[in-house]
């Protein structure tokens, strides 16, 4: 169920209108917040949403109309919530990549300050769910792309977790530091990694 808007002034509302009217096929708002008049002495008040598909600020424009940033949310994560006495904010990382690439060297900080608190926490809470989603497939995608250039390293879903193949050939001691890497990004259990230099050093 979306959040109320009626009990909001003409101009939040406004805001609010647009956000709808961004809002693609099966898309919904489940959590917003607008900021304190207190944090906007200088600027327009800003509206955040958090939806089914993305993460949304909305900025009203000194002159009339609004601007509008969004980002998806696989690409945010380490999402952090301060509640002060007069707000709370919000800190967002935006990597700057694409789908679930795993390289995410590059990013920004998304620093929203100022919001009602209990609407905060509400678009807190959905954040982080949606991090905690995206986080495991990220680390789904990462398991794929090691298990790819351990030269023939699969990690299965049995209960040994650990599947080999690929050519005899292959060098072991590459295999080995590839899944020294993944055990050191915590892609696999010390047990995993144990079962993994077992079968490299035997040759299987």
């Amino acid at each position: 169920m979306e959040p109320t808007i009626q009990n909001e002034d003409s101009r939040v509302q406004k805001a609010y209108e647009l956000l709808q009217s961004v809002l693609v096929t099966a898309e919904t708002v489940d959590a917003w917040a607008i900021q304190r008049r207190l944090f906007a002495l200088t600027h327009r008040r800003i509206l955040i949403a958090a939806t089914t598909g993305r993460f949304i600020v909305i900025k009203r424009k000194l002159l009339g109309g609004f601007d509008m940033n969004d980002f998806r949310w696989q690409d945010i994560g380490d999402i952090k919530l301060k509640e002060g006495i007069f707000g709370a904010d919000i800190y967002l990382k935006n990597f700057a990549t694409t789908d679930l690439a795993v390289n995410k060297d590059s990013s920004n900080i998304l620093s929203l300050k100022g919001f009602r608190k209990e609407q905060m926490q509400n678009v807190y809470r959905l954040a982080q769910s949606q991090d905690q989603s995206w986080r495991e497939k990220r680390r789904i995608r990462e398991l794929e792309e090691m298990r790819a250039k351990s030269g023939g390293l699969n990690i299965g879903t049995s209960q040994t977790g650990i599947q080999q193949s690929g050519n005899a050939s292959d060098d072991s001691l590459t295999r080995l530091q590839k899944a020294k890497e993944m055990l050191d990004k915590k892609l696999i259990t010390d047990s995993e990694y144990e079962s993994i230099k077992a079968r490299i050093v035997s040759g299987l």
